[in-house]
């Protein structure tokens, strides 16, 4: 049974940083794609980062280029986002998620959330001002 479990949330100012990290347990797909996603209180769900566990290119939203990175220890099945410069409008649930290699284009991972079979509970992400 695959399990995605995300941990590393928390409570920050603005400024700040976070490394969230997601754990995968199970037979995961071979050459998966590894996405994370957040949603706010009353927004839609939305795509932060993806990356494919065999290279290619990762994918960042705009409202976090430049801050958060997606990097993966392929030996220890842990997918980690490092956010840094954080700022309020970063307050979200942040989920890991993970789809199969149909969901990689050759260079990077698509972020239509349909195409992610596998999902982590979720950590929250305050941030203050």
């Amino acid at each position: 049974q695959v399990q995605l479990v995300e941990s590393g949330g928390g409570s920050v100012q603005a400024g700040g940083s976070l490394r969230l990290s997601c754990t995968t347990s199970g037979n995961i797909y071979t050459g998966a794609c590894m996405a994370w996603f957040r949603q706010a209180p009353g927004k839609e769900r939305e795509a932060v980062a993806t990356a494919y566990t065999h290279g290619g290119m990762p994918y960042y939203a705009d409202s976090v280029m430049g801050r958060f990175t997606i990097s993966q220890d392929n030996a220890k099945n842990t997918v980690y986002l490092q956010m840094n410069s954080l700022k309020p409008e970063d307050t979200s649930m942040y989920f890991c998620a993970a789809a199969p290699p149909t969901a990689y284009s050759g260079s990077f991972c698509y972020t239509a959330q349909p195409l992610y079979n596998y999902w982590g509970h979720g950590t929250q992400v305050t941030v203050s001002s």
